[in-house]
């Protein structure tokens, strides 16, 4: 609740007599101007006097504890409603919506909370006071959140599809990071992809984790291929992903084991036609004119179509 502290009026003092036109004209001015004096103006500042603005400091997770005071030097009672503003800030108050009475301060009690996820680093918001008639008042907020800026990522689950590259990053230390990613793809005749660093357009914030592409419209029919994916972040945050992959422009059929794909190296038998490669003897019960065992079938001469497989 509020603690209550009774304002005393204001002693004014008669001037001399010699002194009261213009005594009276200085009342005049002040009449016709809209002043605190004339309208009984209410005010809302932080306790204990002589602070422009409410602080708070403390690590993710604190609660913070401070005051502010509503003035009331009027003669009616005054009703205001106390709100936080502020990105990231959480405030609460002991009492939202206090009633001050005529000629009082009531000092209500405030809890500033960090959040728990929340990185190093100011922060600004306010403790905005509003009276029943639409006004305002405002006391300025600075949090300041405490703590080592740590700067770490990882780059997750790096797998070539159908005509990209896909992975995730994470973001595993305390502050906002802009990542720049560098792709490299080698294949077996040399390098088919070198992308220099450039920035992504993401702000990882810490704890985000995130899934990306990367386009690869023209990668080869066939081929083996290692796949690296570095990526890096200021303030030292670097990691590195990799992965392999295998691209054979034909479907190999079930059961097929004669047909092995060794490292990017295919190996065909060619088809050759009424003679044999060794000296072999035909079987007993054959007749005469045959030709003996068919060889295998080349691989250029399979039908069933082009197709394509991946590993990762």
């Amino acid at each position: 609740m509020a603690s209550v502290t009774r304002v005393p009026p204001r002693r004014r003092r008669l001037p001399p007599a010699a002194t009261v036109p213009a005594a009276l004209c200085l009342l005049t001015l002040l009449g016709a101007a809209p002043g605190a004096a004339a309208t009984g103006s209410w005010s809302v500042s932080p306790s204990g006097g002589g602070r422009p603005s409410l602080y708070a400091e403390g690590p993710p997770g604190a609660v913070l504890r401070d005051t502010v005071s509503v003035t009331n030097p009027g003669r009616a009672p005054l009703d205001v409603r106390l709100s936080g503003t502020g990105a990231g800030i959480r405030i609460a108050f002991a009492d939202r919506g206090p009633r001050v009475p005529a000629r009082t301060r009531a000092d209500v009690p405030i809890t500033v909370t960090v959040p728990a996820g929340a990185e190093p680093g100011d922060r600004s918001g306010a403790v905005v006071a509003r009276a029943a008639d639409g006004r305002t008042e405002t006391v300025p907020l600075r949090l300041r959140v405490v703590g080592p800026a740590l700067a770490a990522l990882t780059v997750e689950h790096l797998s070539v599809r159908a005509d990209r590259l896909t992975y995730e990053l994470v973001n595993r230390g305390t502050t906002v990071l802009v990542p720049r990613l560098a792709v490299r793809v080698d294949g077996v005749l040399g390098r088919l992809l070198d992308r220099p660093a450039r920035a992504l357009p993401v702000r990882l914030r810490p704890g985000a984790r995130v899934g990306l592409a990367e386009p690869w419209p023209d990668r080869p029919a066939l081929d083996a291929v290692d796949v690296r994916l570095t990526v890096t972040a200021p303030g030292g945050a670097h990691d590195t992903a990799t992965t392999s992959a295998r691209f054979v422009p034909w479907e190999v059929p079930a059961g097929a084991a004669g047909t092995a794909v060794v490292g990017a190296g295919v190996l065909f038998a060619v088809r050759r036609r009424g003679s044999r490669t060794t000296n072999t003897p035909p079987p007993a019960d054959a007749r005469p004119g045959d030709p003996g065992p068919r060889p295998l079938v080349a691989a250029g001469d399979h039908r069933a179509g082009a197709s394509s497989t991946e590993g990762r």
